[in-house]
């Protein structure tokens, strides 16, 4: 018995072990972010959310098994907060059970003042065109934070076991924003081979051009999405139809904003099936 219990505590031990070198930090710039030097703020821990995030990081899921397949995963927030958990570490486990390497991808938000907090008044008024004005300054640094992440993840594709042909960007609403800004300003060396899209806000989005070289695309999003961003999500496939670029949009009837690891007992619940099977797809 006591031989029983001594194996299992090192196995448990191993596992965490594995867990822990599979979940490596990877900061993206060696001194303080290009562009963002002068922010004294400190990033917060709120639970499984982030705020006032300066340092951006890709945090690494490897699977036990890896199929060459690599996503970087850009939770939402509204640029004001990271959904880190729910619509990142989650998303990245889920991924490494299909062999598919995740990166958890952590860029530069807003800084909100805690004395002059206005980011709950503007989402619960949905006041865009206020959050526009206050986030596109950021949105341009996340870009390069994200740029930053793709080149990094293809440098070093050979040490995950990663094809470096078979990159993707991922982000859910304002990772969204981030996705497609990635894909329409990328060069090659930053290039995602493929993008995927939840609910993304499309209105604050740097560049329209759809990238010339194949770049297919899965969008997924709900029509009952309380910010409208149903919309959003119809014209960037349409975008990609019209230039050719392989396209696949699953539009749910029901699953409101923010769906992506919420257990609803409704058909978006099974949006991380279809999203492998179809990359699956993409790369048999």
């Amino acid at each position: 018995m006591k031989n029983k219990l001594f194996i299992l505590t090192v196995l448990v031990f191993l596992i965490g072990l594995v867990q822990v070198q599979a979940q490596q930090v990877i900061r993206l710039y060696s001194g303080k972010a290009p562009g963002s030097e002068n922010w004294t703020w400190k990033e917060q821990n709120l639970g499984g959310y982030l705020r006032d995030v300066t340092d951006p990081t890709l945090t690494a899921f490897v699977p036990s098994n890896p199929n060459g397949i690599a996503v970087i995963i850009a939770p939402g927030g509204g640029f004001h907060y990271l959904v880190y958990e729910l619509e990142g570490t989650a998303v990245a486990k889920k991924l490494n059970e299909k062999g598919i390497t995740a990166f958890v991808f952590k860029y530069r938000l807003v800084h909100e003042d805690p004395v002059h907090p206005y980011y709950n008044k503007m989402m619960e008024t949905k006041n865009f065109k206020m959050l526009d004005s206050v986030s596109t300054p950021v949105i341009k640094l996340a870009l390069q934070d994200a740029l930053t992440a793709l080149k990094y993840v293809r440098q070093h594709a050979a040490e995950y076991k990663i094809d470096s042909d078979k990159i993707g960007f991922m982000g859910s609403s304002a990772g969204g924003t981030v996705a497609m800004s990635v894909t329409y300003n990328a060069l090659d060396e930053s290039r995602p081979n493929f993008v995927a899209v939840l609910y993304a806000y499309a209105n604050a989005i740097i560049g329209s051009k759809v990238p010339s070289v194949r770049t297919p695309i899965f969008i997924a999003c709900a029509s009952d999405d309380e910010f409208g961003f149903a919309a959003h999500n119809v014209q960037i496939y349409s975008k990609w139809l019209e230039a050719n670029q392989p396209a696949e949009l699953y539009m749910y009837e029901r699953g409101g904003h923010g769906f992506i690891m919420k257990k609803q007992n409704l058909p978006c619940d099974k949006w991380l099936e279809r999203f492998t099977d179809w990359l699956l797809m993409q790369y048999p």
